[in-house]
């Protein structure tokens, strides 16, 4: 079932609403013999991991080509450029010269850079279940913004702490591949952890535009039945609460925070350090969730197989048109999403940035692509007129990628990459987002 966009001229955002493109390092940059190996160079080793056999040695190529992709940024015409840093590369000799050299382009360019300090690419040898690696990122974290903080403003920590700890811990779909189901925990705890003192560092070091790029999405019960019911409202917890509530009110949803790791008053101490006040909060949006009672088999949901036993199963929305990776396309989700967010979290919800959307299609002439961003473009301005603080919006992807475990098999780019040559052909989504930017000036 194809998407279609509206024939209504697209409603007018606020004056210095923030319009950009979200990349990240490991997805794109390549030049991996230039860099320390991270954890998903480690998994992508491995036999099967990666569906198509890929790795990301090469990627888009960024790290030699960032200059043209810079021109695209450009021509776009967008504020902002949120793209990642790579630990493994920072900690590497003259790694840092290429965020330099970077960040310089983006400036001269009038692009905004917003680096995510984390994207999921840790360091080989490194492990989140250790609670020492949270003090080691925000050494790391020093580093980078006492070279790149002369030019950058705004910088985000974590990107999807909640999607690290799921399918790279608990079920082993990512990298590092553990499969430690809800002895995955530690994980979700000391990346929080490792927010908050990252931003400290950040403040130290003078930076006044601090926030995080969570992944969040409306948890819709399989019925009205109270076992559906009950079992929605856990995986709400676990994929929504469990990283909001400690950063916006200082404390685990209930039942949680006993079981991670600590003393309860080691617990209660490192929340303080989670919960360092945010200027913006990055929401990633894709689509709601469907869940009931567990079933006592697997079930799947967002292209990922959940194993028996836990206490909810993912069901398919029905009705929907889905993108090439099977998601449904459910704009009025992200209107749900922020009117709730606003309802649950009240005054101590930041300016919202919408810092992930987008799909997977495949083709230069990619009308569905275009119109999924038009009905989240019109989804993401009801919010607004509900109330909602959300000050931009960054499409996921510039270019297409190294789309994780799927390989290079799914297609999120504006921009269309040759993987054989690495030629870059704008698709009609870069034109239609080109002239929605330029209609909003």
């Amino acid at each position: 079932m194809a998407t279609e966009s509206s024939t209504d001229p697209l409603p007018r955002f606020p004056d210095g609403f923030l319009w950009g493109v979200s990349t990240s390092a490991h997805q794109i940059e390549g030049a991996a013999g230039l860099r320390e190996r991270s954890v998903w160079d480690v998994f992508a080793d491995l036999p099967g991991r990666i569906k198509d056999g890929s790795t990301a040695a090469v990627a888009c190529d960024h790290y030699h080509r960032y200059r043209e992709d810079v021109a695209l940024l450009a021509g776009l015409g967008v504020d902002a450029y949120r793209f990642s840093v790579s630990w493994p590369r920072v900690n590497s000799p003259g790694g840092l010269d290429f965020y330099d050299r970077l960040v310089d382009e983006l400036c001269a360019a009038g692009v905004r850079p917003v680096p995510t300090l984390f994207h999921w690419d840790l360091p080989a040898g490194l492990d989140w279940l250790e609670r020492d690696t949270a003090s080691r990122f925000a050494e790391y974290v020093s580093v980078v913004v006492r070279r790149l903080g002369d030019r950058v403003g705004t910088w985000l920590t974590l990107n999807e702490p909640a999607e690290h700890t799921l399918l790279g811990h608990a079920l082993g779909t990512h990298a590092p591949g553990g499969k430690l189901l809800f002895d995955a925990l530690p994980v979700a705890h000391h990346q929080l952890l490792a927010h908050g003192l990252a931003v400290r560092a950040l403040r130290a070091a003078g930076a006044g535009d601090v926030g995080i790029a969570n992944s969040h999405g409306p948890t819709w019960p399989a019925s009205d039945r109270a076992a559906d019911r009950e079992a929605a409202e856990f995986y709400d917890v676990l994929l929504n609460r469990l990283f909001a509530d400690p950063l916006l009110l200082g404390r685990y949803p209930e039942g949680v925070g006993e079981l991670m790791p600590g003393s309860a008053e080691r617990i209660e101490a490192d929340l303080k350090v989670i919960a360092e006040p945010l200027d913006r909060y990055g929401v990633n949006y894709y689509a709601p969730t469907r869940v009931g009672a567990p079933q006592g088999a697997e079930s799947e949901g967002g292209g990922v197989r959940l194993p028996a036993g836990l206490p909810f199963s993912v069901h398919p929305i029905e009705g929907r048109p889905v993108t090439d990776f099977g998601w449904p396309v459910v704009p009025e989700g992200l209107t749900e999403l922020l009117t709730g967010l606003g309802e649950r979290y009240g005054d101590r919800l930041p300016p919202v940035v919408i810092t992930e959307n987008g799909c997977s299609y495949e083709g230069l002439d990619d009308q569905d692509r275009i119109a999924y961003l038009d009905g989240h473009v019109r989804a993401l301005h009801r919010a607004l007129e509900a109330g909602v603080d959300v000050r931009g919006y960054f499409v996921w992807s510039l270019l297409d990628n190294f789309e994780w475990a799927e390989g290079y098999a799914r297609r999120f780019g504006l921009v269309h990459v040759d993987f054989a040559t690495r030629t870059r052909t704008p698709k009609a989504s870069y034109r239609w987002f080109r002239d929605l930017v330029r209609a909003q000036r």
